[in-house]
């Protein structure tokens, strides 16, 4: 099947033509015509099959007709980060070259001006991430009474990341004839049911298993230790001795380990370049730029660069921490083997790492072998036991609860009763007997300065006072209690 049977308009086909494109991916084969046809569509695909063209030529052909109105943008696609939204900005630009259809961007890390600047000369197309959108909305800088299609990309990636209350929210702002394009990788229930709220009769085009792995992906476990430095040791052992390693991105848990990979790594002279979620706008774009046009040949990121992000020659994915969640491995890996080219996908496993290694091969639905000797089950069970020793130790003595000998209690309280009763004796009783306290009889009357405080007073009158406000030295005087009236 080529793209001239799809039913897209000539400009788009002369568009895609000009950029090397001659047969559609599965999903782009059987989206496009459905949106063309104004349906509702649920795509469901593994990572670099081609979702992003599957919306965005459709709506190149749909926009043809009609003009934009100002802060009244016709479509709106809403994408989880700031460097998925700058990617799709981009596509449109290159498909859309022959025509003359304005696009705005809206995201974190921008100017509010330039962007409410485009929005009131009107746009065809508004590229935003939830929370700028709704920044814009609520300052009265954008009306969304006309969108008349509605793209939702990366769903389960926005499910992540928190934004399923604001999509809810910015689903019912916009019309209800609207036409709603939704795509993701995997099916949580979560998004199964926003699926089921706000679309209409949708056509589901699923051209691969959720959360299933490219077949051009190897994939391999390699064993470290625990230690930071051992996993950074295996680490460049691993790039070093790679085959075939034209650039790799390396993915972290955390930002903070993002920062400590990418130092060390630059110590040791290898061209990195870092990208997280703390980094500002400028340099995250300049990182991502860097290592797209050659000129970095390593990026150490978190899951900000997991998903959607279109470079399309990545030869090596590594793992350097097992992901949490496992439909986080499934996006990591596909940032390598896209568009049928072969990739590499390495994960550093230590013996803490197992639990979420079976999740994964349990979600992927197959085993992923290991390059060397595998982390055995006796160094696993051990592993299990140090933690949880670890834990109960920290929990000491004292903070293990109140109720009953495993808990503690009764040795703060003495010995308990037969049946369960209160103990016979309190904890109290045993405790010594101060003898540094004065008798009562040497104690001051009521309504008189004991001697303590006199000691206090004599040596304030000692001391330098004369920082104190006037007020604070007033002496103190003592009503002795009159005895009640009968």
């Amino acid at each position: 099947m080529s793209f001239s049977e799809l039913g897209l308009s000539a400009k788009v086909q002369s568009a895609v033509a000009s950029a090397g494109y001659t047969t559609p991916t599965p999903i782009q084969a059987e989206a496009i015509p459905h949106v063309l046809a104004r349906r509702d569509v649920l795509g469901i695909a593994q990572t670099g099959t081609g979702k992003t063209a599957a919306f965005t030529l459709p709506m190149l052909t749909m926009l043809e007709e009609g003009r934009a109105r100002a802060r009244m943008p016709r479509t709106l696609i809403l994408e989880p980060t700031r460097e998925l939204a700058a990617q799709v900005e981009e596509n449109f630009v290159k498909y859309g070259a022959n025509h003359k259809l304005s696009v705005a961007l809206l995201i974190g890390g921008v100017s509010f001006g330039d962007q409410d600047a485009k929005l009131t000369r009107g746009v065809d197309v508004l590229i935003a991430t939830p929370g700028r959108l709704l920044d814009h909305f609520e300052r009265g800088r954008l009306l969304l009474t006309g969108v008349e299609l509605l793209v939702i990309d990366e769903a389960d990636r926005m499910l992540d990341m928190g934004f399923i209350p604001d999509i809810e929210r910015i689903c019912k702002m916009v019309p209800f004839t609207r036409q709603t394009l939704f795509f993701t990788a995997t099916m949580p229930p979560e998004i199964q049911r926003i699926t089921e709220q706000f679309l209409h009769n949708p056509v589901k085009v699923e051209v691969a298993r959720p959360a299933s792995t490219a077949s051009t992906i190897t994939q391999k476990l390699v064993k470290a230790g625990r230690k930071d430095y051992e996993k950074r040791d295996v680490l460049r052992h691993l790039i070093r001795g790679a085959e075939n390693l034209k650039n790799a991105i390396i993915f972290c848990n955390r930002k903070s380990e993002v920062a400590t990979l990418y130092k060390s790594l630059q110590k040791h002279d290898f061209s990195v370049a870092a990208l997280h979620g703390d980094m500002d706008q400028r340099a995250r774009m300049q990182a991502l730029a860097s290592f797209r046009d050659g000129a970095t040949q390593l990026l150490v990121a978190s899951d900000v660069a997991a998903r959607g992000l279109d470079i399309p020659d990545v030869s090596h994915v590594f793992n350097y921490d097992t992901p949490h969640h496992p439909e986080d491995y499934v996006h990591r890996i596909g940032r390598t083997g896209r568009a049928g080219r072969l990739g590499t996908a390495i994960t550093i496993v230590t013996t803490e790492d197992m639990k979420a290694l079976a999740a994964i091969e349990k979600l992927i639905g197959q085993a992923i072998n290991w390059d060397g000797s595998p982390v055995s089950d006796e160094e696993a069970s051990e592993a299990r036991r140090e933690r949880r020793g670890s834990r109960e130790g920290g929990r000491g003595e004292a903070g293990r609860g109140r109720r009953g000998d495993a808990k503690g209690g009764d040795a703060r309280r003495g010995e308990a009763r037969p049946g369960g009763d209160r103990p016979a004796r309190s904890a109290r009783e045993d405790r010594p007997v101060r003898d540094d306290r004065p008798a009562r009889e040497d104690r001051a009357p009521r309504g008189q300065p004991s001697p303590r405080s006199q000691q206090r007073s004599d040596a304030s009158e000692e001391a330098d006072l004369s920082h104190l406000p006037q007020f604070l030295l007033r002496p103190i005087t003592f009503k002795s209690r009159q005895p009640a009236k009968s």
